[in-house]
């Protein structure tokens, strides 16, 4: 049996993936606008998206891989404290 714990931290690894993917969008279209109008600063807004974006990517992959701590290690670990 599945427990619930696991199911809001997938929900939450796949929220922030599309998060990053809508982000890396937003920055690929601001880039493009910001080179065919000639502004700098809508160019560099647009390639600092594209960063955050997969940052947020490889972030969510990261936890997607983690596993969450068990609750016995973590109660020994504050026991020894």
């Amino acid at each position: 049996m599945e427990s619930n714990e696991s199911k809001p931290s997938e929900e939450t690894t796949l929220k922030e993936k599309i998060a990053g993917l809508g982000q890396k969008i937003i920055g690929e279209a601001e880039l493009i606008g910001g080179i065919l109008s000639a502004d700098p600063n809508i160019a560099g807004e647009g390639e600092f998206n594209l960063e955050v974006g997969d940052l947020r990517q490889d972030i969510a992959e990261e936890l997607e891989k983690s596993e969450a701590p068990d609750r016995d290690d973590c109660e020994k670990a504050s026991e020894e404290q």
